[in-house]
């Protein structure tokens, strides 16, 4: 499952993975939010609705690039940096080569738009 993530002026693909997270997250497509630094390792921002976390580990130790949902604060993730492992973490796919760049080049708050 494929899906645009325009970071400001800037579009990267990402695949979802095809968990019954990734696929709530489809259903609440279009998606816009303002994104946060957080740690200096991802952009977080809050959904408009929980996503299952069925069969999903506790933990999970996201790599740059990938996408996810911190159940605990039902927040969408971009990680760019290290992020070591966390409970809470759910991974729901991994955006394209660029993508870690391109979230990570951008300071401060920022507009993420995902569409499918």
């Amino acid at each position: 499952m494929r899906v645009a993530i325009q970071v400001g002026e800037r579009t990267v693909v990402g695949t979802l993975n095809g968990s019954a997270a990734s696929r709530d997250l489809l259903a609440l497509l279009p998606l816009t939010l303002v994104m946060s630094d957080h740690g200096s390792v991802e952009k977080t921002g809050p959904l408009p609705a929980e996503l299952s976390t069925d069969g999903a580990p506790d933990v999970a130790d996201p790599n740059p690039g990938d996408i996810g949902y911190y159940a605990p604060g039902n927040d969408f993730v971009l990680y760019y940096g290290d992020q070591s492992e966390f409970p809470g973490i759910v991974i729901l796919g991994q955006m394209d080569d660029t993508g870690s760049n391109t979230v990570g080049s951008i300071d401060g708050d920022v507009t993420v738009t995902v569409t499918r």
